[in-house]
């Protein structure tokens, strides 16, 4: 298990703290539903500074490639990870509340202590597509209705054809 970053987001900003990283995968808990192998990493990097109106925010950026499932043919599919966030601290949750009504503002509560790999697999885990495909003509699913000399008039024929190539 490698050495996780827990920091005071507030104290952070006030610091203007800098951190950069890698996250091996394997190590992103909740993550693992969602993907085909966890054998990458990730490059990230956060800052803690003061956005234009004076207000404290930490700006995150994460990179890397990740293999999902291919919801048509179930096979690995790369995904390329290149994130830029900006989160705008709140001290309370009447000032959290207040900031949600407003969907262009990401904002999360200032916590004492937080794992800065908890905030990065979160952002990762938003940003994923909902339904993960390979592009048009490239899934396995589109080669074998090609190549299948069946009409495919039943809603079944494509499962057929995939069955008789194995």
């Amino acid at each position: 298990m490698s050495a996780r970053f827990v920091i005071n987001l507030l104290d952070f900003v006030r610091d203007s703290g800098a951190h950069h990283g890698k996250i091996p995968l394997a190590e992103l808990e909740r993550l693992q539903d969602y993907l085909f192998d966890n054998t990458n990493e990730l490059i990230y990097t956060i800052d803690g500074r003061l956005n234009k109106d004076n207000k404290p925010t930490l700006q995150i950026s994460i990179k890397g490639e990740v293999n999902l499932y291919c919801q048509r043919c179930l096979d690995k599919m790369a995904h390329a990870i290149d994130l830029k966030t900006s989160l705008l601290l709140v001290e309370n949750e009447a000032e959290l509340c207040q900031y949600d009504e407003e969907d262009s503002i990401d904002t999360i509560l200032a916590t004492p202590s937080i794992d800065v790999w908890v905030l990065i697999e979160d952002e990762i885990i938003l940003n994923l597509p909902m339904t993960p495909c390979h592009q048009e003509d490239t899934c396995k699913i589109d080669h074998l209705v090609k190549n299948s000399t069946e009409q495919l008039t039943h809603p079944f024929a494509a499962l057929t054809a995939l069955k008789k190539t194995h």
